[in-house]
């Protein structure tokens, strides 16, 4: 048997599972949109992980130049 559902008062995307008193949100558009941006959010954590990896590795590149100069200058 399938569980009824009953409106939420003041606010039409949402019912109420009347089975185990769950709130459903029944509107699509911002459940997606949500999804769109927990993935928007994730992509960037990724993102900002990468550049600072990069900007690591290029810190150390510098350094490792830097002592090779300094060996070919005399340590000057």
């Amino acid at each position: 048997m399938p569980a009824k559902k009953q409106k939420v008062e003041n606010n039409p995307s949402l019912v109420r599972d009347t089975a185990n008193t769950a709130i459903i949100n029944t509107n699509n558009d911002a459940y997606n949109a949500r999804r769109i941006q927990i993935k928007a959010t994730e992509n960037k954590r990724i993102l900002d992980e990468q550049q600072t990896e990069d900007i690591n590795n290029l810190k150390s590149d510098v350094a490792e130049i830097k002592k090779m100069l300094q060996k070919l200058t005399g340590g000057k």
